[in-house]
């Protein structure tokens, strides 16, 4: 077992339940509730749906990598499965940050750093489950 991944998939269990606080402002700093509104019923349902899926998997994501980060990097076929869940996840999130226009909505200097500080956050979280990933592959091959 890698006691330096098992603390990185530790860590990141940390931020990714940290980044649910930057997640949580969205709704208001994009006035969901006006933006929404003319929306049909169906739509605007989906669309907290979507975002309640969203929370509830970087939940499963962190609190996983808090409660079990010796088991993932212990490498063996779950922890295999689980780090490329996660990888693709926060991998895709990651590839979003650079097609999505979020520049018009970062009107203060915090809300730049804060885009800024995920962007490096869903970078780590991505490397990290990367890293578990190799790790497992390695573990099983032996």
């Amino acid at each position: 077992m890698n006691i330096e991944l098992e603390t990185a998939i530790w860590l990141i269990g940390m931020g990714q339940l940290g980044v649910l606080c930057a997640s949580a402002l969205v709704p208001l700093r994009l006035d969901w509730k006006q933006s929404l509104n003319m929306l049909p019923e169906l739509q605007r349902q989906l669309y907290w749906v979507y975002g309640g899926y969203t929370v509830m998997s970087i939940i499963a994501l962190g609190a996983t990598c808090l409660g079990c980060s010796r088991e993932i990097a212990s490498g063996d076929r779950l922890a295999l499965a689980f780090s490329a869940y996660g990888a693709t996840f926060w991998g895709v999130r990651l590839g979003l940050q650079a097609v999505l226009n979020a520049r018009p909505h970062l009107t203060r200097w915090w809300l730049w750093l804060g885009y800024h500080v995920l962007t490096l956050l869903f970078l780590a979280f991505t490397c990290v489950y990367l890293m578990a990933v190799w790790n497992a592959i390695r573990t099983l091959r032996q």
